[in-house]
């Protein structure tokens, strides 16, 4: 009796300040993540407007990928891994810290990108900056690996949620492109506060998200849910292409130009030909209104081709941004010409698409399930569900995750 009467006291003083401890951390994590996002989404708008009435900047798409292959050779080296640094920490916390030069150059990076009319995204940028900027809170904390596991999970799943504005699907999300790891429930609940957190702060900063509408969802029978699985399994083989070409056009730039700051720039020469080409900015940046527009309107059969092929191209050179919002516009693109061959509803059919050719990319079908009850609501999600795991059963081994090499 008297061992457990001296053991508590201590065991109760050990609990309360690690829960004090993870208490901060959330906080601060939620926080700089949350206001690291919104300051990101606002500027963001900013370059895309002032590119959208400047279209003759795009010329100079080459020179600024230029600039930004050098600033990453010159200064960023050990960052330029991005979003694979980021998971390789996480599969062995004792690494040393990330380089906090990681938040200001992929900021810098796929703000120049866009404002130059790179076609990419932008979940990479809130993934890096808001891991950069957690993992340094590792040494005053005085995290052992295992919390510094924690600690770089939750920063995923903060910016995701904060930038996407899905607080939920951001939790998911951090815990399934991890799911390789052998992870303790303990850390669900730093995890979930943080995505939440992170969020909150962000539409507190006034940072609107876009909305996204379904119109009309049928009821479930035999037929709507196996003209959903026809459709599932289109989108899985569009993410088998965009991840299987992806991986091999950035191992044909490393593997035929051997100075960083080069690819970019030939990269972006390929990429401003091919704008020239086309002839309007549609596929240029996020593509947000075309997104939008497609759930209520007819599009070019062609446009998610386009779109697919402009990303690739993009990023592949080594452009900053993200592979999400470009998928998103690939996949909703994809479901609205799916609406002329398969009889569902074109907006249904649109929001398929932006959530399941992403979770075949990835490999995050859960995570999109619930992103598309985040995001049209919770009547898709039998709809979502199916088209989700189809497109993950068929989009192959890799996921644009993994090493390109």
């Amino acid at each position: 009796m008297s061992v457990q009467q001296t053991l508590t006291p201590n065991n109760n003083y050990s609990y309360f300040q690690r829960l004090l401890k993870w208490i901060i951390l959330c906080v601060l994590i939620g926080f700089c993540s949350g206001s690291a996002a919104a300051l990101f989404l606002y500027t963001l708008d900013l370059v895309t407007d002032f590119r959208e009435s400047h279209l003759w900047m795009v010329a100079f798409l080459p020179i600024a990928g230029f600039m930004v292959g050098w600033c990453y050779h010159r200064f960023g080296q050990q960052t330029e891994a991005g979003n694979k640094l980021l998971l390789a920490t996480i599969q062995q916390p004792t690494q040393k810290t990330i380089p906090w030069i990681m938040a200001p150059l992929i900021y810098l990076g796929t703000l120049i990108t866009h404002l130059f009319g790179g076609a990419a995204g932008r979940e990479g940028t809130a993934l890096q900056m808001s891991g950069a900027l957690a993992d340094q809170l590792s040494r005053p904390f005085r995290l052992n690996p295992e919390d510094r596991r924690t600690l770089l999970i939750a920063s995923i799943a903060a910016g995701f949620g904060a930038v996407f504005g899905t607080p939920l699907a951001g939790f998911i999300f951090a815990l399934e492109i991890n799911r390789k790891i052998a992870l303790h429930y303990t850390i669900l609940v730093p995890v979930l506060a943080a995505s939440i957190l992170a969020d909150l702060v962000t539409r507190l900063w006034g940072i609107p998200h876009t909305t996204y509408t379904i119109d009309l969802i049928p009821t479930i029978s035999w037929l709507s849910i196996g003209y959903t699985i026809m459709a599932g399994a289109v989108f899985g083989v569009c993410a088998f292409l965009f991840v299987q070409i992806m991986h091999v056009a950035t191992r044909q730039y490393k593997n035929r130009i051997s100075y960083p700051p080069l690819r970019p720039l030939v990269g972006g020469i390929v990429v401003v030909l091919l704008f020239w080409w086309i002839g309007n900015s549609k596929y240029m940046g996020l593509g947000i209104p075309i997104i939008v527009e497609s759930f209520s309107e007819p599009m070019e059969v062609y446009d998610f081709a386009l779109k697919m092929i402009l990303t690739i191209l993009t990023l592949s050179a080594g452009f900053k941004g993200g592979e999400v919002t470009p998928l998103f516009f690939i996949g909703a693109l994809l479901g609205n010409t799916l609406s002329i061959w398969i009889p569902l509803p074109l907006s249904m059919l649109t929001g398929l698409g932006f959530v399941a050719v992403f979770a075949g990319a990835t490999h995050a079908p859960l995570a999109c399930m619930v992103m598309a009850m985040e995001l049209f609501g919770k009547e898709v999600l039998p709809f979502a569900a199916i088209a989700c795991i189809m497109a993950f059963l068929l989009s192959g081994k890799k996921s644009i995750y993994q090493d390109h090499s």
